[in-house]
């Protein structure tokens, strides 16, 4: 019980993770005033970390990042795995970070759900808790 608790536990913290790895990206790669200039002015002076900015902003030009996250999030309803619902809420996130929204909210929603459902106690075989179990009503 106490290892499917950290598994359970890992899963949210990949897609807590790959959340700020977004954030990250967005916020310190992409969305900077003064970052957009130096990289289209070129150059010497250009900052060496144009080219991942410019591999970031045409993916998300050509909702890479949403079918990506779709893509995972079919392959999640397939497999019916933790790893594969970690996998498509983590990819939604980041295609919401990301300016995927719409399919990276359907990608979140579909591995939440999974992952929710992976962890359920009466689908993993775990005994039934104080209080939760079934009463008959005849004996």
């Amino acid at each position: 019980m106490r290892a499917q608790r950290g598994r359970a536990a890992f899963a949210w913290i990949v897609v807590l993770f790959a959340g700020a790895i977004a954030a990250a990206l967005r916020y310190g790669l992409v969305e900077p005033p003064g970052l957009g200039d130096r990289c289209a002015a070129g150059g010497p002076g250009a900052p060496a970390w144009c080219g991942l900015r410019d591999l970031v902003v045409q993916g998300f030009l050509h909702d890479v990042y949403g079918a990506a996250a779709l893509l995972a999030a079919a392959l999640a309803l397939l497999y019916r795995r933790r790893w594969s619902a970690a996998f498509a809420a983590a990819l939604g996130l980041l295609a919401i970070e990301l300016y995927c929204y719409e399919s990276g909210a359907l990608a979140l929603l579909v591995g939440a759900l999974l992952l929710v459902r992976a962890n359920d106690p009466a689908r993993t075989g775990e005994p039934a808790r104080r209080g939760q179990q079934h009463v008959q009503a005849e004996p």
